[in-house]
């Protein structure tokens, strides 16, 4: 498994190792042991998620939930293709309202590593799109928190003309109308 840093402080790129041939492929998708001996704190996942999404151009997020609910994630797109977006959203950390956007897809076996304290999203780019992940923490309702996809705050690249959004997204406050407040720590 290789883990790459990315440009925000704590998330980090996953490329397991895809072992082929005329019969198909292999790969390990999560390893604790092997996520640990890259040096990453592998958390408790708690569980499984998993979303289907018609077609391309679908943006979904930014999502997050409150703490004590916060959870990190681990994010792959089984079917199709995304552009999974994460923005730092901790006070106190130097990438502190950037964000980065990474194509994950059903033939690159890529995998984010979401920490707590980031908004999460992504857009289809194809369509039937499967996006799996696990998490740190159970679904809370009471702490599930959307903000603005297209906040100005963080001028987010989505690169989709006419997006397709739930009525939870269309109303998300902007970030400075939000009640989503996170602290970095070392």
């Amino acid at each position: 498994m290789n883990v790459i840093k990315t440009e925000l402080v704590g998330a980090f790129l996953i490329e397991p190792q895809v072992f082929g041939d005329a019969r198909g492929w292999f790969t390990e998708t999560f390893s604790v042991r092997k996520l640990s001996e890259a040096g990453l704190k592998v958390p408790d996942f708690v569980q499984d998620n998993q979303s289907y999404s018609s077609q391309k151009g679908i943006v979904r997020g930014l999502h997050c939930q409150r703490d004590p609910f916060c959870q990190t994630k681990l994010i792959r797109c089984t079917r199709g293709e995304i552009d999974d977006v994460i923005v730092d959203v901790r006070e106190g950390s130097p990438t502190y309202l950037k964000w980065i956007k990474v194509r994950l897809s059903a033939e690159n076996f890529r995998q984010l590593y979401i920490p707590q304290g980031f908004l999460h999203g992504f857009v289809t780019r194809t369509d039937n799109v499967e996006v799996q992940y696990k998490v740190d923490n159970y679904y809370d309702k009471p702490s599930d928190r959307s903000v603005r996809y297209d906040d100005p705050a963080f001028g987010v690249d989505w690169d989709v003309n006419a997006p397709i959004l739930s009525e939870k997204d269309k109303n998300a406050p902007l970030f400075r109308d939000s009640d989503v407040r996170f602290f970095f720590q070392k």
